[in-house]
């Protein structure tokens, strides 16, 4: 059955020139079938260069609003609607607005993982991968930075003269708040020689403790480069699964097996069908929220 529709999914993204792009969290066989994998960065870089007559996005909703952002003569589609990130909706206009008036002379610098609504009221994005690099590279030295506090964290420790006011002060990614600093003590107890390598949407006790902490695609770029052979890899399960692909040779330890993103594995193969099949379900932005949202990618590209 699932070779079935594997063989079905190639014949209809040959016969309506479409092209698939996949998130690091996606099932490994939604990622295999992929033409493109990344992480936000990778994927938002991707999408702005593709010719193909129809993108089918299989990721969070808020990265295939960046496609039709991006691609504003495309018809981007995502194959559920069930894969809206949580996190982007604890930002909403009106609570930016509300933090505008609070710190007037601060710019707003939004995680692309915002709805596109919200990152119409922003004035750059970043993502996990070039957050660092865009942040120092903005004259403003107060900075407004939603959904996640702890990316907030992440880029004040690296960016120390800057003053980065989280917005709201407690957004967050469900998936990496369940790693506790007790999960790396004991994963590193079991496996004293393996290098930590953990996300920056962890809470900021568990960056402390990692030997690394950076974007999915900065980890597979730390395991390509590292001498270690065993990793105790603090994100979503999806990328150890391309991990383990990728390099056979090195040992992969999740540092929580309950790290799964509920939404994400909402895509499936049978959903991927029937969205090609039907071409569904359609991201549609209107325009003046998209213009706006299009001004802020870009300058995060001018800038990155």
């Amino acid at each position: 059955m699932s070779q079935d529709l594997i063989n079905e999914i190639m014949v209809l993204k040959k016969q309506k020139n479409a092209i698939l792009l996949a998130h690091n969290y996606q099932a490994p066989i939604i990622q295999d079938l992929a033409d493109f994998t990344g992480d936000s960065l990778e994927l938002a870089h991707k999408v702005s260069k593709i010719k193909a007559n129809l993108i089918v996005f299989a990721g969070a909703e808020f990265m295939a609003e960046t496609a039709a952002i991006l691609n504003p003569s495309k018809k981007v589609i995502i194959p559920s609607t069930m894969v809206k990130c949580p996190m982007a909706y604890m930002l909403s206009p009106k609570i930016i607005t509300e933090y505008k008036t609070k710190y007037p002379n601060a710019i707003v610098v939004l995680y692309i993982n915002s709805t596109a609504e919200s990152r119409a009221f922003a004035d750059i994005c970043i993502t996990s991968g070039n957050a660092v690099k865009v942040i120092s590279s903005i004259k403003e030295r107060e900075i407004l930075i939603g959904p996640d506090k702890n990316l907030a964290y992440y880029i004040q420790q690296k960016v120390p003269d800057k003053k980065i006011i989280p917005i709201p002060d407690n957004g967050y990614c469900y998936v990496h708040q369940k790693f506790q600093p007790s999960d790396v003590r004991r994963k590193k107890e079991l496996y004293p020689h393996a290098e930590v390598i953990v996300h920056p949407e962890t809470e900021p006790a568990v960056q402390d403790l990692a030997d690394k902490v950076t974007s999915t695609a900065g980890m597979i770029i730390e395991v390509s480069h590292s001498k270690s052979k065993e990793f105790i890899i603090g994100t979503e399960l999806g990328l150890l699964d391309r991990l383990r692909k990728e390099y056979p040779d090195k040992k992969f330890i999740p540092l929580l097996n309950e790290a799964i993103c509920i939404q994400q594995k909402k895509i499936t193969l049978y959903n991927l069908y029937l969205s090609l099949l039907y071409e569904r379900y359609q991201i549609q932005i209107p325009s003046e929220i998209s213009n706006h949202s299009r001004r802020c990618i870009e300058r995060m590209f001018q800038l990155s």
